[in-house]
């Protein structure tokens, strides 16, 4: 067998789906759309009134492994662009024929054909099916409009993994399903977390244990604030539509925005924070001498997702990011960024994220201002990063239509990649809101502004982090930390009452279950809700001053004196604050 690369193999596998769905369906007049390769694999769309079931894609498989050992040549024909729209024409494949018409007339059309089977496609392809090895699974079926518009019919999309060999398969599918046993809606419902309502799409209502977390994150980054000098700010979540035109969100992001009539005037939810900021900055005269200035802000924002593109917490309509905006001088670029690299690196892996990327995207086509001043930007973030010593990678064309940015993605406990925190530099708003601050030679000068996340949205975080540890959050940051379960009788209840109480002072999330229910039952009950430790009373702990503690996921108990106890918990509660910055 030839040494394929994956994509190769992905992509004629797609084109051996397509075709075995047209065998087992010939009189259905199946339409096929596209087929592109993705990150694990591979999709086609399909029109068929039928609708696709799990034991039709079992059935498809099978027929995928049957095409395969009949090894029938792939071979590329080219056509001109009105010879290809004639031959899907009397083919009946409609999409297709869209698909050529969108083509230039002057350029061929490239199609390749396996037995009965041809397709729209530029290639390449292995030379015959049986080059295709069936370490691939088709895994579900979605809706998906077609050419992604909502007003176009729904197709419908059939999603496969496919790898080289059936070992990759079988780690991949592993892996698949340890995501469905972590993810964060479901352990947000078992764990009392949070959950959504119809009243209002795409916005979480968190329940109290869901809010300990949600807050903890917050305390967490005012103590790192506190460690880089930043200032906390608090601004208002409704504003005049005179503010966006001015920052240009409202040419540039209006399609996102909730807007409202309020006394004859238009109103609108901020979508983020940093014209309040530009406010904020040039309401006061400031010198060379006070900035870097660094506003964090907490506040509420709103932006108006599709229906379909809102899940759990990852993609909502109304959250809160840990925001701000640094004002400072162009000198001071390069030393900004460095330490705002250090920041991000210290906190990713506090929380466990080892395996860090950095990206620095680039003007996208859509932009504000002129090309000098871009240039001027993407090189001072260019060079900040070589000072910074970490390995980045250029997304051309991702950065704000403000500026470039620095995006850093962290991969999770399955190895799943997300992007976290931003650093975008902009010279667009000082500019259009006329900020100025007194260089050091007296004169007016106008300032830089980054601006920064670093956990990103709160709500989008806890959603990767409870899919990062699987709902077992470190004890610094667990909704409950100690469950105390007292054996029995009146004795142990009083003696486990004191202390829950000792705990409670000394800052600690404890419960007392004292349910009428057996020892076995309420230590399942409180691995289930991975609480950190539980702790048990009974007459020998009463009479040694002790407890016999469990740790979540731990087989057995052990006895430990209740100073020791106390003396671990302090311990791990400095966890709060990252050991570099204590």
């Amino acid at each position: 067998m030839a040494n394929y690369d994956l994509d190769t193999i992905r992509h004629s596998s797609a084109h051996l789906m397509a075709q075995a769905i047209n065998r087992l369906w010939p009189e259905a007049n199946v339409q096929f759309g596209v087929g592109p390769v993705i990150d694990t694999g591979f999709y086609y769309d399909v029109e068929m009134e039928h609708r696709l079931t799990e034991d039709d894609l079992k059935n498809i498989e099978a027929e995928m492994k049957k095409i395969i050992k009949e090894k029938l040549p792939i071979e590329r024909k080219v056509m001109k662009r009105d010879e290809a729209v004639d031959f899907f024409d009397n083919m009946g494949q409609t999409l297709k024929v869209e698909l050529i018409k969108d083509i230039p007339a002057d350029e061929e059309i490239s199609c390749y054909q396996q037995g009965e089977f041809i397709d729209l496609c530029r290639g390449p392809h292995v030379e015959n099916t049986r080059e295709l090895p069936p370490s691939f699974k088709l895994l579900h079926v979605a809706g998906a409009y077609w050419r992604g518009d909502e007003k176009r019919q729904m197709l419908q999309r059939v999603y496969a993994a496919s790898f080289k060999d059936k070992k990759e398969l079988k780690e991949y599918l592993h892996n698949l399903e340890e995501a469905k046993k972590r993810d964060h809606r479901k352990l947000g419902k078992e764990l009392e977390l949070f959950h959504f309502e119809d009243v209002a799409p795409g916005s979480p209502f968190f329940m109290p244990k869901g809010t300990i977390i949600y807050n903890e994150l917050v305390e967490f980054m005012r103590r790192v604030y506190r460690k880089f000098d930043y200032q906390e700010v608090i601004t208002p979540q409704i504003l005049d539509s005179d503010l966006w035109h001015t920052s240009g969100h409202y040419d540039h992001y209006k399609e996102n925005m909730y807007f409202s009539k309020i006394d004859e005037r238009e109103y609108a939810a901020k979508p983020m924070n940093c014209p309040c900021h530009m406010l904020m900055f040039k309401h006061y005269k400031y010198s060379y001498r006070d900035l870097p200035m660094r506003y964090a802000d907490f506040g509420r924002l709103h932006r108006y997702e599709k229906a379909g593109a809102v899940s759990g917490l990852t993609r909502v309509r109304t959250f809160c990011q840990d925001d701000a905006h640094i004002f400072l001088e162009l000198d001071d670029i390069q030393k900004e960024i460095q330490k705002l690299m250090e920041m991000f690196f210290v906190c990713y892996k506090h929380f466990g994220f080892k395996n860090i990327k950095v990206n620095l995207s680039t003007r996208p086509e859509k932009k504000a201002g002129d090309d000098e001043t871009w240039d001027k930007a993407e090189n001072a973030l260019t060079e900040a990063l070589k000072q910074s010593g970490h390995e980045f990678f250029i997304k051309e064309g991702d950065g704000a239509f403000y500026g470039p940015k620095i995006d850093v993605e962290i991969a999770d406990a399955l190895n799943r990649y997300y992007q976290l925190g931003t650093i975008q530099l902009d010279f667009q708003l000082p500019e259009r809101f006329g900020l100025k601050y007194v260089n050091r030679e007296g004169n007016e000068s106008q300032p830089v502004v980054i601006h920064r996340a670093l956990l990103g949205s709160l709500e989008r975080f806890i959603g990767v982090y409870i899919e990062h540890v699987a709902g077992a959050f470190p004890f610094w940051l667990a909704p409950e930390q100690v469950v105390i379960v007292p054996v029995k009788n009146d004795n142990h209840l009083e003696f486990a009452t004191q202390l829950k109480n000792e705990l409670k002072d000394l800052g600690f999330g404890v419960r007392l279950d004292d349910r009428n229910e057996s020892m076995g039952y309420k230590t399942r009950q409180t691995q289930k809700a991975k609480v950190p430790f539980m702790l048990v009373i009974g007459d020998k702990e009463i009479e040694n001053q002790s407890v016999s503690i469990r740790s979540y996921g731990a087989k057995f108990s052990t006895s430990i004196s209740i100073e020791e106890m106390k003396e671990k918990f302090l311990e791990l509660a400095k966890e709060k604050v990252p050991v570099e910055l204590r």
